[in-house]
């Protein structure tokens, strides 16, 4: 089954008509799907672009068959020879050796058998991680501090269509590229499926950057203090205190007994909707190991007396941040243990879960969080404890995390072969997109009944030829502009549209800096050839440049699958 057209799912965007996609998608009648659009960039009578916000995801209609996730290039420097050594083995791709021993699933168990696959840690270039975020764009910042924050983090996008998260850290922090370089393979040693895996790092020149997988349904934080659909659910808060004992167990298990800040801004759910625990606080902030950036209130009682984190440390952050999970907001410890102490358990509890729990397993929370914040470190429980409390309170395992949270599941981004026009789209390399449409010219064009010559010869045809040979000139000499002018008088002239012209039309567009007509021209193209890959590979390089990732990412996997199809046809 053919995808069903951006236009013809998104009619209510108010940008084309809403023309419903019949069985006849496939044959020439569906280049009348749509009228032929007639756009002058000087015309007073332009019509008006779709009006697009990230907010609203665009979702193909079709069944999609499974394609695995983008890896990201094995090239890379090599790290140094003590680094080197703290590195994973080349099986830590597997899932089975990524993931830990268990599945995915609320309980442990991967419902559907699948498991994400990590990538082997490995040094990066700065110029691989400049061109990922964009030159570190202002844009691409996702750390809630923003620029603010001494260490900010960047949502990135690998050439092969990974999506990452890069941190950078302050110019001073790691004077010492090898120390850095030694301490970050360290950390991208530890792998689980409840951690948000450390895949690479970069210490070139005065950059010091680490880069871990991309967590798409933002942080703890957002959903407990910025809600904004409907506050976390208990029995999500519930299997966020349990997971995140599992990463810390795991960590102590491969002897990283030591988290540093762990807040619920460390907290992030991926495309699942489960809570991971950051990778990037296993790692110091700096060389000279200062361990909280946070407010000093919610330190530990050690930390402020000596300055040393220790293993227990970790206990007493954990207890805080069950505090979060508990209140819904940011509650000094020591203000919450007054109440607990007082009784006043209803005056720390978030009033938007009345009725979502029983009172017996919002005291044994609230007990275990006493416990964790125990000013002697000798006092506090240990991980195993915090496991064996929290389990058993939840009720719901069987339920998946997204449905819990009420989020829309992201669907995966699988291992996919893209050609050379979507490699060139996936990395927004827009002089190889020119180059591989100008070589492409109108082949593909060729069968579809539309090739020019083939028309009745005429004093219009020759007008026609010759504005479509201005355009040609113009978009081959890279005047996007004038080529935008003859590309648009070409689709007023033309009888029968040409799926070329509007991809032309599209590039050009997003060149002189019109991404929504770009789009809008990349959806003619597909109503003109409805398994044409390079329209899904320019709407997917148009919809990059307004900022919606998931819905390109959707329109690079679509035109590898019928990339695939077309080369499967051809040795058929």
């Amino acid at each position: 089954r053919i995808p069903a057209p951006l236009c013809c799912r998104r009619a209510s965007l108010g940008a084309l008509p809403p023309t419903p996609v019949t069985s006849l998608c496939h044959t020439r009648l569906s280049c009348f799907l749509l009228p032929p659009v007639h756009i002058h960039t000087r015309s007073p009578s332009l019509p008006p672009p779709p009006s697009f916000h990230r907010s609203r995801s665009i979702r193909w209609q079709a069944s999609r068959s499974p394609m695995g996730c983008f890896q990201s290039k094995p090239a890379g420097k090599p790290l140094p020879p003590d680094a080197d050594a703290a590195l994973p083995p080349d099986d830590s791709a597997d899932p089975e050796a990524a993931n830990g021993a268990d599945g995915a699933g609320a309980d442990g168990d991967d419902k559907d058998g699948a498991k994400r696959a990590v990538p082997v840690f490995r040094e990066f270039g700065l110029a691989e991680l400049r061109a990922a975020t964009k030159g570190f764009s202002a844009d691409l910042i996702v750390s809630e501090s923003g620029e603010k924050a001494p260490n900010v983090v960047y949502r990135g996008r690998l050439d092969g269509g990974r999506l990452i998260a890069v941190k950078r850290f302050s110019r001073l922090s790691w004077p010492d590229p090898q120390q850095f370089l030694a301490e970050a393979a360290g950390v991208g040693k530890v792998r689980h499926k409840r951690l948000v895996n450390l895949i690479g790092c970069c210490a070139e020149g005065d950059e010091r950057l680490l880069v871990a997988e991309y967590m798409p349904n933002d942080t703890l934080s957002k959903h407990l203090f910025h809600w904004d659909k409907q506050p976390l659910p208990w029995e999500m808060r519930l299997r966020v205190a349990h997971y995140i004992a599992q990463a810390l167990d795991h960590c102590n298990a491969e002897n990283r007994k030591i988290y540093h800040d762990l807040n619920a801004y460390r907290v992030l759910f991926d495309e699942e909707g489960d809570p991971r625990l950051s990778s990037f606080g296993l790692m110091k902030n700096s060389r000279d190991g200062k361990s909280y950036s946070t407010n000093l209130a919610y330190t530990p009682p050690e930390f402020l007396r000596t300055g040393r984190v220790i293993a227990e440390s970790v206990i007493y952050s954990y207890g805080t941040v069950l505090l979060d999970l508990l209140s819904g907001k940011h509650i000094p410890p020591s203000h919450a243990l007054d109440l607990i102490r007082g009784k006043n358990i209803l005056l720390l509890m978030d009033s938007s879960l009345e009725g979502q729990y029983a009172n017996e397993d919002a005291s044994k929370l609230v007990d275990l969080a006493s416990k964790c914040l125990q000013f002697e470190a000798r006092d506090r429980p240990n991980i195993k404890y915090l496991l064996s409390s929290v389990g058993p309170l939840q009720k719901q395992k069987e339920v998946a995390s997204h449905v819990l949270m009420g989020i829309t599941k992201t669907a995966s981004v699988l291992p996919t072969i893209l050609s050379p026009l979507g490699k060139a789209c996936a990395g927004m390399d827009l002089t190889a997109v020119h180059d591989i449409l100008l070589k492409t010219g109108y082949k593909d064009d060729e069968g579809a009944e539309n090739e020019l010559s083939f028309q009745e010869w005429t004093q219009q045809v020759q007008e026609m030829l010759n504005t479509k040979k201005f355009g040609d000139i113009a978009f081959r000499d890279k005047d996007f502009k004038t080529a935008i002018d003859y590309y648009s008088k070409l689709v007023g002239m033309m009888s029968v549209p040409s799926a070329t012209v509007f991809a032309r039309r599209s590039f050009s567009y997003l060149m002189n800096g019109q991404s929504e007509l770009a789009l809008r021209d990349a959806m003619q193209a597909q109503v003109c050839m409805p398994e044409w890959p390079t329209a899904f590979y320019l709407q997917a390089l148009a919809l990059s440049k307004l900022g919606m990732e998931t819905d390109a990412q959707d329109m690079l996997n679509d035109g590898a699958t019928f990339e695939a199809k077309k080369q499967n046809s051809w040795r058929g």
